[in-house]
């Protein structure tokens, strides 16, 4: 690129040891509604990793001596200056990511302002155990310490959202960190960089290291000073990490795709159940590891429900991110579009009708978006349950309708898959619901509802969906390390 032109567009620079540090090679960055490049991600290897590691050891001993009250005020003061900031975290989210203003205002940061206080929270109300042994005179107790340095590598599809939910608990913890956010999506964690400071988070706390995983992220995989690895995205790189890790004997966290059923049976209250399921399918353009991407409805209601469904996904309006009546954006990049495309070419092959959406509706977008990686919100309706359709993470706005008939077949049907992480069940019948909630391969199951969230609970999946659940007492668990203490007296 010409001088004029380098200069228009937004340089990052790795965060390490309280500074910001310009890398020899840099990646482009896109903007997903437009498709042109605006922004240069740091394209970091073993010695940026190297250096923040480092950095992060030696502002272990320190953070971690401070009291819990220290670090909860610490990280409440963070949450303050996101949240003074919120608009402009916003607006960075959605140009950077392509998901909508509304989404990125009304969810992304408020999230990620809430990831922070919550963990500042929780950090004070945990209690370790003691149990007591009179006839041998003795007392047993637990203490938790901090593990050390923790890689926290964090997707693009919630970007400051997912890298705060590993941030704030290992932090809060007294570990200190070495994050790398998604190459694709790098923004606003370097903006939260810049507020490190201010909140009164000591240098070298958290570090922040830009790149691709394969080199950055591989790094940080397998530096031998970083013993626990928090990991947020598909199942083939936790393969990946998990290989890469073995030697050192890590433990690892891994959240990772879904491929989650809605159930609804016939007694379900359709006009709570259509708006919500519609969103539960194309909320942040399908690319929320917990959408519904297999909707199966009992026979009787069938054709009424794909009916009204059909009608209720015409009404949202793909365009312009920017714009706050849109309720689709664009797709993360091209090649994602493509995949995401190219699913829906294959049901078509497959003899299964397409209801809505790609290749059927005419998408008109405005004149600056012409380029961009957009998509209507796709219904798929007769697809057989082993089609690649109805098996495989598309993570896109395309969601299957089939139709069941009894209980007993739909819950086998549902956990046919190999992932495990959410389910929604629709009945107005309170046994049926518990039922089938208790027999789903599911580690989340909402009932008559989506995405109602208390970050007390466990989050995590079951199968090929992860390993290992996060929430106030797993995380706590997950970033500590536990002793058993027994005294004789």
């Amino acid at each position: 690129p010409t001088m004029a032109h380098s200069q228009a567009l937004l340089v990052l620079e790795n965060f390490i040891g309280g500074k910001f540090v310009p890398c020899s090679s840099y990646i482009d960055s896109y903007n997903p509604s437009t498709g042109d490049v605006y922004c240069r991600v740091p394209d970091s290897g073993k010695e940026e990793v190297e250096a923040a590691v480092k950095a992060a050891k030696d502002a272990f001993p320190i953070w971690s001596s401070k009291s819990p009250l220290e670090r909860c005020q610490i990280l409440n003061k963070l949450a303050d200056l996101i949240e003074h900031d919120l608009e402009a975290f916003a607006q960075a989210e959605s140009k950077d990511q392509g998901k909508t203003i509304t989404f990125a205002r009304t969810v992304d940061i408020p999230r990620a302002v809430h990831n922070f206080r919550f963990f500042a929270s929780s950090i004070l109300h945990h209690v370790t155990e003691c149990t007591e042994m009179p006839t041998m005179g003795c007392v047993h107790y637990t203490s938790r310490a901090p593990v050390g340095v923790a890689g926290l590598i964090s997707p693009w599809n919630l970007p400051l959202y997912l890298l705060t939910w590993k941030i704030a608990p290992a932090i809060a913890c007294g570990n200190t960190v070495v994050a790398k956010p998604s190459e694709m999506t790098s923004v606003t964690a370097w903006m939260m960089c810049k507020l490190l400071e201010k909140a009164g988070v000591p240098a070298g706390v958290v570090n922040v290291v830009f790149g691709m995983g394969g080199k950055a992220g591989e790094a940080l995989v397998c530096h031998p000073d970083v013993p626990l690895i928090s990991f947020t995205g598909s199942t083939l790189t936790a393969q990946r990490i998990t290989e890469r890790s073995a030697p050192h004997c890590k433990r690892l966290s891994l959240e990772l795709g879904g491929k989650n059923p809605a159930i609804i049976f016939d007694d379900a209250d359709l006009s709570q159940c259509i708006p919500t399921t519609v969103r539960s399918s194309f909320a942040n353009q399908g690319e929320i590891c917990l959408c519904t991407s297999r909707i199966f409805v009992q026979r009787g209601i069938y054709s009424e429900f794909l009916k009204r469904f059909v009608a209720e996904a015409k009404k949202w309006k793909t365009g312009n991110p920017s714009d706050p009546t849109v309720d689709v954006g664009a797709l993360i990049s091209k090649e994602h579009l493509e995949k995401v495309r190219s699913y829906v070419k294959k049901a078509q092959a497959e003899g299964a009708r397409v209801l809505c959406g790609e290749g059927v509706d005419p998408l008109a977008l405005p004149p600056g978006n012409q380029k961009g990686y957009f998509m209507l919100p796709t219904v798929i309706a007769e697809v057989k349950d082993e089609s690649c359709c109805m098996q495989e993470e598309i993570f896109g706005p395309v969601t299957c309708v089939v139709a069941f008939d009894t209980e007993e077949e739909v819950i086998k049907r549902a956990n046919g898959v190999k992932y495990g992480l959410a389910a929604t069940v629709w009945s107005g019948n309170v046994g049926r619901v518990h039922r089938v909630a208790h027999r789903l391969q599911s580690g989340l199951v909402w009932t008559n509802c989506w995405l109602v969230r208390d970050l007390n609970l466990p989050f995590g999946g079951m199968k090929a969906s992860g390993i290992g659940r996060e929430g106030a007492k797993d995380s706590y668990e997950f970033f500590t390390e536990v002793k058993t203490i027994t005294i004789k007296h």
